[in-house]
């Protein structure tokens, strides 16, 4: 393989897979970051060394004077022992009590990935600074410029004496992290083409599960220099990153995750963060054949063949299942033919109960639909009002875990499946033990911010409307509405359309990411449809409205 090439594909890869002493710090910006005006009162320092780990080229045409240039990509896809590695950055001149400051052309993963390299082989912090705004902030306030090449600096003294092995994540500890969302925080750093699988940079397209999220771009602000403290917590909040979880980050190469762990580690504070070297790349190099997502949640939906595999008579009397099957459609239609074991609770029953949230829970009790087991939604076929409607109201009044069946009765009769056409719960006495679903008792543990009933809802973003029916409601809400009908989402048999559609449909539609999002229609099952498609797609303030 050329060199030219080589180094192509090590910028392909990072691109999509995309301290100073206190008084410096106090001085010069927040963390470690240092402001454009603190670097040109000391630029001439001798203790100062200045880094730029832009790309060479970019380096040629122009750097700050007295520069040393370091190519990440001439090492940063590749492992390197302790040794090579300590050579390596003796050769940028960098030495014990030196205060370096690493910059690149601004608001991109460049110097934060070399950063992090210094920083995990135990540079200390406390003389490692980042320049806000790289050379595009120094430029905007004057800072002089050079192509003149600065002379190879005499070989430094810094010592590789004791990894920092707390901020490395290896594959065994982040897969077993990526299974227990409540205590780990998987932060992706990048972009929805990527995420959603629009484009691909290994054998297959999407993200690791429970992926959350950030493209490197999201922690800048226009002029390139980092959000605010702030913004920056606010919106990591916003995406369900708690100071208190463990954090970690990857992207596709672990060069561009170096953004959100450099934010949350040394802007934030925040006490455990640790980033995935290994990131997408050695996931899906991994001979298990690790699961790749391209949905955020596509457990919401559950097909004939997995639902066929957990709901069979065998399953259900040595009691593994811990499933409720409940069936949406009319008691005619339920009569005729239904998947075994299944609830038959009509959609009706739902609509009625919208209000009544405890005398839905009675019904769905005297049913027997357990609210500790997952609650499967079968209908006509797929998402639609009635489904999308039950799924919602089982969301609210706290179901475990609820899904929508994506694939009708039919389907399931023609794929040679059985079918019943009498109750199954008719008769305990005669009914395998472990079979028979009982009555039971359904709690009312009511979920906050899922449905509301006017619009006074406040959210960390701005709200926005969406009209999830054919046409506007006949009384549209005050603020910003979209109008992103739930069938142009669906393909005809009722499943979600790719995610990297949906995704591409809500940009052109003008949904923002960041926002609270109030699905709504003449229709509550309509609006709830659009509820569903967000939440799949994983955004994570979304409501409904009724009115």
């Amino acid at each position: 393989m050329s060199k030219s090439l080589s180094h192509w594909l090590l910028v392909v890869i990072a691109s999509g897979l995309f301290m100073a002493q206190p008084a410096l710090a106090a001085e010069g910006g927040i963390g470690q970051l240092v402001s454009v005006e603190w670097l040109e009162k000391n630029l001439k320092r001798d203790e100062l060394l200045v880094l730029d780990a832009s790309f060479p080229k970019m380096y040629a045409a122009g750097h700050i004077p007295g520069a040393v240039n370091v190519d990440l990509f001439s090492y940063g896809g590749r492992e390197m022992s302790a040794a090579e590695m300590e050579r390596l950055i003796q050769s940028w001149g960098v030495s014990t009590g030196k205060k370096v400051v690493l910059y690149d052309q601004g608001g991109t993963y460049l110097a934060t990935s070399v950063y992090f390299d210094l920083y995990y082989h135990g540079f200390p912090a406390k003389d490692l600074v980042v320049l806000d705004g790289g050379l595009a902030k120094w430029q905007a306030a004057g800072g002089a410029v050079t192509k003149d090449p600065t002379p190879a600096p005499k070989p430094g003294t810094f010592r590789v004496a004791k990894l920092r092995e707390d901020v490395r994540v290896r594959l065994p500890e982040f897969l077993g992290a990526s299974g227990d969302p409540a205590n780990n925080a998987i932060v992706e750093a990048l972009d929805p083409t990527t995420h959603f699988g629009a484009v691909k940079f290994f054998d297959r397209p999407g993200h690791i599960p429970n992926s959350i999220m950030a493209p490197t771009g999201d922690f800048y602000n226009a002029d390139k220099t980092f959000k605010s403290p702030e913004e920056i917590r606010r919106m990591l909040a916003y995406l369900g990153v708690k100071p208190g979880q463990q954090v970690y980050t990857h992207c596709g190469g672990g060069i561009a995750a170096s953004v959100p762990f450099f934010a949350a580690k040394f802007i934030l504070d925040y006490p455990r963060v640790k980033l995935y070297k290994g990131s997408q790349f050695e996931w899906l190099r991994d001979d298990r054949g690790l699961p790749f997502w391209t949905y955020d949640a596509p457990n919401m939906t559950r097909e004939k063949t997995w639902l066929s595999g957990w709901n069979n008579q065998m399953i259900r009397m040595f009691g593994v299942a811990k499933l409720s099957i409940v069936d949406v459609r009319p008691a005619e239609s339920f009569k005729q033919s239904h998947v075994p074991f299944a609830i038959n609770v009509p959609a009706d029953v739902f609509k009625r109960n919208l209000a009544t949230p405890a005398k839905l829970a009675e019904v769905l009790g005297s049913a027997g639909v357990d609210a500790a087991n997952e609650a499967v939604i079968v209908s006509q076929g797929g998402l639609n009002p009635d489904s999308a409607l039950a799924f919602l109201l089982l969301e609210k009044l706290g179901q475990k875990r609820v899904s929508v069946f994506s694939d009708s009765v039919d389907d399931w009769g023609f794929a040679g499946f059985p079918l019943n056409k009498e109750t199954d719960a008719a008769d305990p006495k005669k009914a395998p033990q472990g079979v028979f679903t009982p009555p039971t008792a359904y709690p009312v543990n009511l979920r906050p911010g899922i449905v509301v009933s006017d619009q006074d809802t406040q959210g960390p973003y701005p709200k926005i409307y969406i009209a999830s029916g054919k046409s506007l409601p006949a009384k549209v809400p005050d603020g910003r509405v979209i109008h992103v009908p739930y069938t142009d989402l669906l393909n005809a048999n009722g499943t979600p359309k790719a995610a990297k559609d949906i995704w591409a449909m809500l940009v052109k539609a003008g949904v923002p990411r960041y926002a609270e999002l109030i699905s709504v229609s003449d229709d509550p099952g309509e609006a709830a449809a659009n509820y569903f498609i967000l939440k799949l797609m994983g955004y994570p303030d979304v409501k409904v409205l009724v009115m």
